[in-house]
């Protein structure tokens, strides 16, 4: 008895299972399932077609729908069965279809459909019974081996003992039978198609059920199965339209598919050679539309199409006509992805056949190429910055081919340049980033090398061009002779033709006479094989030869001429993009200045001519304070503090391979050396902390340093920034380590301070090199810093006798003219006081004969021979590599031009400049002196008060704990201490009848106060410097002085004198802070000096002052705000970081807000209407809080504005702000009654229309418009009145205008009237005049 099924109606019920009718259902929650198993494996494994029993097949049928009671043995146990019984199955089928009789094959339909049925059901139910496997585990391995002792165990699953049962060890076997299901041949079994399609279904859905769990797809085994069955069930059941619904409802619902669909799409069309389901697929999805919002879809349907892309970009290629519409698709993924698919399809064209072997193709692949390149090149320029940066992921990718491709190369350069000004930091990180590998895979090294010197090129180019133009030249004179020679030979040719027509005819006039024989004809052969024309067809052979070598040697000249064209391109397009590389290393994004970091090495490396620059500026960023290794995208980035000692390490002190010690040793000083030349000041700033850094790090081998000494003391004639140079770097490795001058002291003396230092004969004299050697010494006092509050000094002083205190007066002392001098004297001094113990000793002795030496009487015939020492002093040596720059900013601004000096002056003014300069140096330094004999007294009297603590028998921990509690007690006195210092430095240093700094006062005063009397400019520039470091001395002096200083600040025409001034004044204001903050607006006038350096410095100390609270802003912020806008980048730049380290004090942007509105808007600070929005434009980006109180106060300003400009303005700040709170509206519509009347100008009322656009776009949705819709007629209502009035205005004030006219010309008139008798009286006058002249 066979049961009734069919199979689809099955199927379709199977998708209701709690109402699926079973007629025989036996329940396992109250039956064992055990006996019922045993009983329908038995029947089964006795005969497969026993599944057709309606009892057996229900007992399968019930276990499977109530398989969440079925123990996991037992579902093993059934699984195990139906596979083998299933198997046995097709085994029958298979044979049976090959026979002629075709009932016999479709006599295995039913059973066939019957277990394709029960395996489809069973691998539903096997998810749920997963969890029950586990929990009777333990009985599980009984069961399980009594039942397969029950059956043949010929499946491959039932080979498995292991003792817990998992469904995904199941998975691989039983789609393996599914694979063997699928090589029937159904269409002998199965007559009609909806049954055929019906049974393929049936044994397909497994695994797409299958595939729809991603932990199962992550194994290896069971992906390959799942994509078997498919590809089996295309190509041989005609699956291809059930599979395209399911692979695209995959790809829709299952983000994990994209990838594993696209990999069976690629097997089905290689090894199953069927790519129409990939096709229909790709044309459907580009059919599809995606919008913004949705980010599920896109992404999987994105993830498939690159996977494919790179599985089969052939058949994508194909279709790439229709994909290409998704680069203007509302979703930036798929934008995304078909930028990488264009990438992969350029792979694929770049490595075909055509291309590379160079056949027939090539041109059309070629052009598809450049296609495919315009279109990639183009998404550059995406909205979006996650594109723009995939497509230079993609590109980057490209320049991996085997194919150099130089015309793309140059437009992927061109477009990566111009991408460095991109405002997203992702996206010119990825513009760098494919700047150093177009660098590293240039195609330009195969004849030269490698390197890309634009020098070395533009050479090699004028080489090809000269020689292309001398060939060419050549040619074309050969061309001449050519034609020349062949109108000869056209000539002889003509001359033979006659000759031959000739005797032609005579040859006539023989036959017809009759005398005509056999011998006659052989003659005429033998003249017209003429020797002559045999000879040219040789010459013109042989031409024909040396012109096709000479075409061939201009075409290979051509072509290096175009190679050395296209490699000027990409040079130039790189050094073009270098001010924005160099602008890319102060960047806050820390990838960004890695990468930038990276394209200056390799830059510097290939020899790019500006790498340099970069690499000077990368030395700024050993101030980074991120040092530590941190991870971003999963990938680990190195600090930039440790990126940049790497990269100095690769290009100046790792040694190169193949070169000798010695060699590497002198190469890795010369480097260092180098380092210095035409260094600034914050470079060689930088230069010293890395230098320290790395000795501290064991980086420079003590050889290097021996040969750096070797330099500094060579006694042959060196470059002078060489020596300099040496001594610079020496000074900095002092940091770290203080031996390396300690031990060479003598010789810092004996070169530095001795013939090379010190003018001894003047044209030998380097006085930058004693002042270099200056700061060398310092370096002996240790580089240990002052710890606030500390008392502790571990800097080493020296007993005055010491000859370093010697050669230091003599070295200052000494006979000089130079401009120099001023700069060594600075360092000198500051030697004398950071070693010296009792440096007032000394000083005391160099000011005094300092002055004996200014005011002695000197001879007149000196003073014209200061003139050459001074230009011999200018003059560098020849070949000599340029100098670095000083350390000493105040002293470079001394001019050394003299004016002739007057008979009055009683001595010379340059010696009269150094004493001045002296003292006042002495005067500053003597202030820091004093501080640290506070710190001195206070800690001797610290360590006398723990000693008598100690002395009274009280243990150490004991007496630490009564001198905390005498703290305040010892406070008291340390603060005798510091008011005794004070007092010295208040009363003595400048008003004591002991001081020797008294006498010089009075002086400074009379000199800078006197600039009719004093015009030399070294001078002055000396005597103003001075005066100013007294000004720091004594709030006394200060007091009575400071506005000379101003006076001076306000007159001098030396921008030098006045950038001097700008630097003391924030020096003073320290000091003396009240002193200077009522002279504030004085300061502030520096902010508009013509000249750039006395502006930059005027900011920058105004900057100091203000956040750091020593000076009040009273109104004047108005003036740092127009620097915002400044033509000069460094100014505008120092501006905006005024205003964003301002913005994090509490309220100051917002207090000053009203102060600079009116000073930028009105009166004679005021500027120009764009200039101001672009300013208030970025101040307001600070203001966040207290938007309603801005609103109040600016719609109450125009109530007291009567200008339309000023109106503009305000209504401009008032649209900056963002009106997302109901009260700052609400403050607006209260305003009213004070703009109403402005609402006419055309201006003013845009802005308020912006305003409402705003307030509307931040409004809550479910609050209604009414009160903005009210506002805006009210407010177009006033603006239609405002213009009414305004034309009514206009119309009186013409009427009185005409009748002011009128009035005058009646006036005119009468005035004329009552002159006529005199214009008649003069008539006759004029008329003799004319009679004269006739």
């Amino acid at each position: 008895m066979s049961v009734s099924f069919e199979l689809q109606d099955e199927l379709q019920a199977l998708q209701d299972i709690a109402n699926y009718e079973i007629p025989n259902d036996q329940d396992p929650h109250s039956n064992d399932p055990g006996p019922l198993l045993q009983q329908a494996v038995g029947a089964i494994a006795h005969s497969s077609e026993e599944i057709t029993d309606p009892e057996v097949f229900d007992i399968f049928r019930s276990l499977l729908k109530h398989s969440d009671a079925v123990a996991g043995a037992y579902m093993s146990k059934m699984l195990d069965a139906l596979l083998s019984a299933f198997g046995t199955q097709i085994d029958a089928a298979i044979r049976d279809s090959k026979e002629e009789d075709q009932q016999i094959a479709m006599a295995h339909k039913l059973p066939l459909e019957m277990y394709a049925f029960l395996i489809n059901w069973f691998v539903g139910a096997a998810e749920k019974v997963k969890a029950m496997g586990e929990e009777d585990a333990p009985p599980a391995p009984v069961k399980s081996r009594r039942g397969r002792g029950g059956k043949s165990g010929t499946s491959r699953v039932a080979a498995k003992k292991a003792e817990q049962w998992t469904w995904i060890d199941q998975i691989p076997g039983t789609l393996e039978l599914i694979c063997k299901a699928l090589k029937l041949k159904t269409h002998r079994i199965w007559v009609t198609s909806p049954e055929r399609d019906a049974f393929i279904t049936c044994l397909t859905r497994p695994a797409y059920h299958v595939a729809e769990s991603e932990q199962y797809m992550k194994t290896q085994n069971v992906r390959m199965h799942v994509y078997k069955v498919i590809c089996l069930a295309v190509k041989h059941h005609g699956h291809t339209l059930a599979a395209q619904i399911n692979i695209m409802q995959s790809l829709q619902y299952y983000e994990h598919l994209s990838e594993p669909m696209a990999e069976c799409l690629s097997i089905l069309a290689k090894e199953f050679d069927h790519a129409q389901l990939g096709d229909e697929i790709l044309r459907e999805i580009a059919g599809k539309s995606f919008s913004a919002q949705d980010t599920k879809g896109p992404r999987a349907f994105s993830r498939f199409l690159v996977r494919f892309s790179e599985e089969s970009p052939r058949s994508v290629l194909k279709q790439i006509s229709l994909l290409i519409d998704h680069l203007d698709s509302e979703s930036y993924p798929m934008r995304m992805a078909i930028v990488e698919v264009i990438g992969s399809l350029i792979r694929e064209l770049a490595t075909s056949e055509d291309m590379t072997n160079r056949t027939n193709g090539s041109n059309q692949a070629g052009k598809q190429l450049d296609g495919l390149f315009e279109l990639l090149l183009s998404r550059t320029l995406d909205l979006s910055s996650y594109v723009r940066s995939k497509v230079f992921a993609t590109l980057s990718k490209m320049l991996d081919l085997p194919l150099r491709l130089p015309e793309q190369r140059l437009r992927i350069t061109r477009a990566a340049v111009d991408t460095l000004e991109d405002k997203t930091s992702t996206v010119r990180k990825a513009a760098v980033s494919i700047l150093v590998k177009l660098i590293l895979t240039h195609p330009y090294g195969e004849m030269y090398g490698g390197d890309l010197s634009l020098e070395k090129w533009e050479e090699r180019y004028k080489t090809w061009k000269d020689k292309l133009e001398e060939m060419e030249g050549g040619i074309g004179k050969a061309v001449e002779r050519d034609q020349n020679d062949k109108e000869v030979e056209s000539d002889v040719e003509e001359e033979d033709a006659d000759e031959d027509e000739d005797t032609e005819m005579e040859d006539t006039d023989a036959n017809n006479d009759g005398d005509a024989s056999s011998d006659k004809p052989k003659p005429k052969k033998k003249r017209a094989s003429r020797k002559s024309t045999v000879d040219v067809t040789a010459i013109v052979s042989e031409q024909e030869a040396l012109a096709a070598l000479e075409t061939n040697e201009i075409l290979a000249m051509g072509l290096r001429k175009k190679y050395c064209t296209e490699a000027l391109d990409f040079i130039r397009t790189l050094e073009g993009g270098m001010m924005w590389l160099t602008q890319l290393l102060g960047s806050t994004n820390k990838a960004e200045v890695l990468e930038s970091m990276e394209f200056f090495r390799v830059a510097f490396e290939y020899q790019l001519a500006s790498a340099e620059k970069g690499i000077k500026r990368m030395l700024h960023l050993i101030w980074h304070k991120d040092n530590s290794s941190t991870s971003e995208d999963g990938k680990e980035l190195k600090g930039v503090r440790s990126r940049l000692l790497e990269c100095y390490r690769m290009l100046y002190f790792d040694p190169l391979p193949d070169m000798e010690p010695k060699q590497q040793v002198n190469r890795i000083a010369k480097n260092m050396i180098e380092l210095t030349y035409e260094a600034t000041l914050a470079e060689l700033t930088s230069l010293e902390e890395m230098m320290r850094i790395m000795m501290e790090d064991g980086r420079i081998h003590h050889d290097v340093i021996n040969k750096l000494w070797q330099v500094y003391s060579a006694p042959q004639a060196l470059p002078r920034s060489q020596r300099r140079g040496a001594i610079i770097i020496l000074g900095m490795l002092a940091l770290s380590k203080r031996t390396v001058i300690s031990e060479k002291v003598d010789i810092l003396l004996k070169i530095g301070l001795g013939p090379f230092g010190k003018a001894f004969t003047l044209r030998q004299a380097d006085l930058t090199l004693a002042r270099y050697t200056c700061l060398a010494l310092q370096r002996l006092n240790g580089s240990t810093k002052k710890v606030k509050g500390s008392l502790l000094d571990k800097s080493l002083r020296m007993e005055m006798e010491n000859p370093i205190f010697r050669k230091l007066q003599n070295t200052i002392e000494h006979p000089c003219r130079s401009k120099d001098w001023f700069g060594m004297a600075e360092q000198a001094i500051n030697t004398i006081y950071a070693l010296g113990e009792h440096p007032d000793e000394l000083c005391n002795n160099l000011v005094k004969n300092l002055t004996r030496r200014a005011f002695s009487k000197q001879q007149n015939p000196e003073e014209p021979s200061s003139e050459p020492v001074i230009e011999t002093m200018e003059v560098d040596q020849e070949m000599e590599p340029p100098e670095p720059a000083s350390h000493a900013p105040s002293s470079a601004h001394l001019s050394t031009q003299q004016s002739s000096t007057s008979e009055k002056d009683l001595g010379d003014v340059f010696h009269l400049s150094q004493l001045l300069f002296v003292v006042g140096h002495v005067a500053i330094k003597h202030i820091v002196f004093l501080e640290l004999v506070e710190r001195e007294w206070k800690r001797q009297k610290d360590e006398k008060q723990l000693g008598d603590k100690l002395a009274a028998g009280g243990s150490p921990n004991r007496a630490n704990k009564e001198t905390e509690e005498l703290d305040q007690v010892a406070g008291n006195v340390e603060d005798e201490i510091g008011e005794r210092i004070a007092a010295v430095r208040e009363t003595e240093l400048l008003y004591g009848e002991q001081s020797l700094l008294k006498l010089y006062g009075p002086l400074l005063v009379h000199v800078c106060g006197s600039p009719h009397k004093f015009k030399n400019r070294t001078l002055r520039a000396a005597a103003t410097l001075s005066f100013s470091k007294f000004l720091c001395v004594s709030s006394q002096f200060c007091d009575q002085h400071h506005h000379l200083l101003f006076k001076i600040l306000e007159t001098s025409r030396d921008p030098n004198i006045r950038s001097n001034i700008v630097i003391a004044l924030g020096d003073v204001a320290v000091s003396f802070s009240n002193i200077i903050d009522e002279n504030s607006n004085e300061l502030y006038k520096g902010l508009s000096d013509g000249d750039l350096v006395v502006k930059k410095n005027t900011l920058m100390v105004l900057t100091h002052l203000i956040l750091n609270g020593m000076i009040k802003v009273k109104g004047q912020l108005g003036e740092m705000a127009k620097c915002l806008e400044d033509e000069e980048l460094r100014i505008s730049d120092l501006a905006k970081l005024f205003f964003k380290e301002l913005s994090t004090k509490d309220n100051a942007i917002y207090n000053n807000l009203p102060d600079v509105i009116s000073h930028l808007s009105t009166g004679d600070h005021a500027v120009e209407e764009e200039t101001f929005k672009s300013t208030m434009r970025y101040i307001f980006s600070f203001i966040e809080k207290a938007a309603e109180n801005i609103v109040e106060k600016l719609c109450q300003r125009f109530r007291l504005s009567e200008d339309p400009r000023q109106w503009r303005d305000i209504a401009f700040c008032l649209s900056l702000l963002p009106f997302k709170s109901e009260r700052s509206v609400k403050k607006l519509i209260e305003g009213l009654q004070f703009y109403r009347d402005k609402l006419h100008e055309e201006g003013v009322f845009e802005r308020f229309s912006e305003i409402l656009t705003k307030a509307r776009s931040n409004k809550s949705a479910n609050k209604p418009d009414t009160e903005l819709n009210e506002f805006e007629s009210i407010l177009s209502e006033h603006r239609r009145q405002g213009e009414e009035d305004q034309a009514f205005e206009k119309r009186v004030e013409g009427k009185k205008a005409a009748a002011k006219r009128k009035a005058t010309r009646r006036s005119v008139r009468k005035k004329v009237v009552e002159a006529e008798p005199e214009p008649i009286s003069h008539a006759p006058a004029t008329r003799d005049d004319d009679d004269m002249y006739v």
